[in-house]
């Protein structure tokens, strides 16, 4: 790790913070039998609907292959209805999936967020935040390299 400048360490510190946030995330969330992934998306779905997957899966971390089988799954469960308008399908909550969110969000917010406070003060989220926030929408104007 001698080589790796400063950027290459905080990017893989974030990338270890995200794994472990995830899979921490995942075991709390149980409770409510829903991932962090099922719950990122009902939480853009509340949010946005109705939408379409492919309106879904720019707003979520899964692939378009997984976005299919996870909501498969959250249809089946009873947490989305998906219908026809015209050509264009779209995705809604059921009462079920607005019931559970009323429970888990306040939960799953305050779990992540004791990441943070436990450890920083208001004034330093605050900076974190706002960096954070600087990296992000500088790599949303960056290009990929052509291959």
């Amino acid at each position: 790790m001698r080589n790796n400048t400063i950027g290459s360490l905080i990017w893989l510190r974030l990338m270890r913070f995200t794994n472990q946030s995830n899979q921490m995330s995942n075991s709390f969330l149980k409770r409510f039998d829903l991932t962090t992934a099922q719950f990122d998306a009902l939480i853009q779905i509340r949010t946005f609907q109705p939408l379409t997957q492919m309106q879904l899966a720019e707003k979520v971390t899964v692939t378009q292959g997984g976005i299919s089988r996870m909501l498969d799954r959250l249809e089946k469960e009873g947490y989305i209805v998906r219908k026809q308008i015209w050509k264009t399908k779209t995705i809604s909550l059921t009462e079920k999936a607005e019931s559970i969110l009323e429970q888990a969000m306040p939960e799953q917010l305050a779990f992540q967020s004791s990441f943070f406070e436990d450890v920083l003060n208001k004034e330093e989220q605050q900076t974190l935040y706002s960096l954070i926030t600087r990296v992000h929408k500088h790599s949303q104007k960056k290009e990929l390299p052509l291959e």
